[in-house]
């Protein structure tokens, strides 16, 4: 060992105590001793244990499984696939042909095309979500000579128009064109001709000569012509029940003439015109025109025309 590699040793003070005994030194010991434990067979392992080992390696493998069925799961996803579910299904609602209404059968017509009655209820070609069956109903049952409608809507596109008609009684004639009188005596345009019905005809009044005296041709002065359409939407109660019961007192009737003025007329076979008025007292009048005509026969009396409108002043016109 060098001189400069001595240990330097500290010189004591002169003016200390007595000198301390030097201590050894001391060093640190690492050591460790290995204890071999007996080696424990697989078949004696702890049941715990085993089942703990079996639960850790599932957790192993489910973990990813169960964060992807966390995220596929979230409501989040669930209202994106709901909201992409529902868009497919209204836009395959809105393109398949079998959503639209276009066979629409039509029950209880009568007299009125079953086309007509389609086309005023605005189903056709429509899509059944658009479609409103009490709608419907309601336009076809504004048409002329429907009483009642029923429209019934089932999925995916079936539909079914059900009506009830009014009957016609009568015919209304005016201006060239013929119109139904029904049982509410409304007046409805004429889509079949009427056979066997009873024809009242609404005619242009004559213009009256100058010495026409008599109450009805003045009255016929007063009267305007006939315009094309019908000036009435309904036939007067007494107009129509007269007319009725005149045809069911004389069957051999087809035709009635009308005029406000005069009333109700039909033209005689024998030659003449016999003017009845309104009202429901036929019976006493025919009575009385009958009386009449008798009347004027025995005397060779041809007439132009007889009235019984009132039939406690009947009078009559010769030729």
């Amino acid at each position: 060992m060098t001189q400069d590699q001595q240990p330097r040793r500290s010189r004591r003070p002169k003016n200390q105590g007595p000198r301390l005994r030097k201590q050894p030194q001391m060093r640190r010991v690492q050591s460790a001793h290995a204890v071999r434990l007996p080696r424990v067979a697989q078949t004696e392992v702890p049941k715990t244990a085993r089942h703990r080992r079996r639960r850790n390696r599932r957790q192993a493998t489910t973990l990813p499984l169960q964060g992807l069925k966390g995220i596929i799961f979230s409501a989040r996803w669930l209202s994106l696939g709901l909201l992409l579910f529902t868009i497919l299904a209204l836009y395959l609602a809105a393109t398949d042909e079998h959503f639209y209404l276009t066979t629409i059968p039509v029950t209880g017509t009568v007299s009125i095309p079953p086309a007509e009655i389609v086309a005023a209820s605005g189903l056709g070609g429509a899509h059944v979500f658009s479609a409103d069956p009490n709608e419907a109903a309601a336009r076809i049952a504004e048409l002329p000579g429907v009483v009642s409608s029923k429209v019934t809507l089932a999925w995916p596109n079936q539909v079914e128009i059900e009506i009830i008609e009014d009957t016609p009684i009568a015919v209304w004639q005016e201006g060239g064109q013929q119109f139904w009188i029904t049982k509410r005596s409304e007046l409805i345009p004429a889509r079949t001709p009427a056979i066997g019905l009873l024809t009242i005809e609404y005619e242009v009044p004559p213009t009256p000569s100058a010495d026409s005296a008599s109450t009805d041709e003045a009255a016929v002065t007063e009267e305007t012509a006939v315009s094309p359409h019908a000036a009435v939407g309904f036939v007067p109660e007494d107009v129509l029940s007269g007319a009725l019961q005149l045809r069911q007192l004389r069957p051999n009737i087809d035709k009635l003439f009308y005029r406000p003025a005069s009333g109700l007329s039909y033209q005689d076979g024998r030659g003449w015109r016999a003017f009845f008025g309104t009202g429901t007292d036929m019976n006493q009048k025919l009575a009385v025109y009958e009386t009449i005509v008798a009347d004027l026969q025995a005397r060779q009396i041809q007439p132009a025309y007889i009235s019984v409108s009132n039939q406690e002043k009947p009078y009559y016109k010769a030729q």
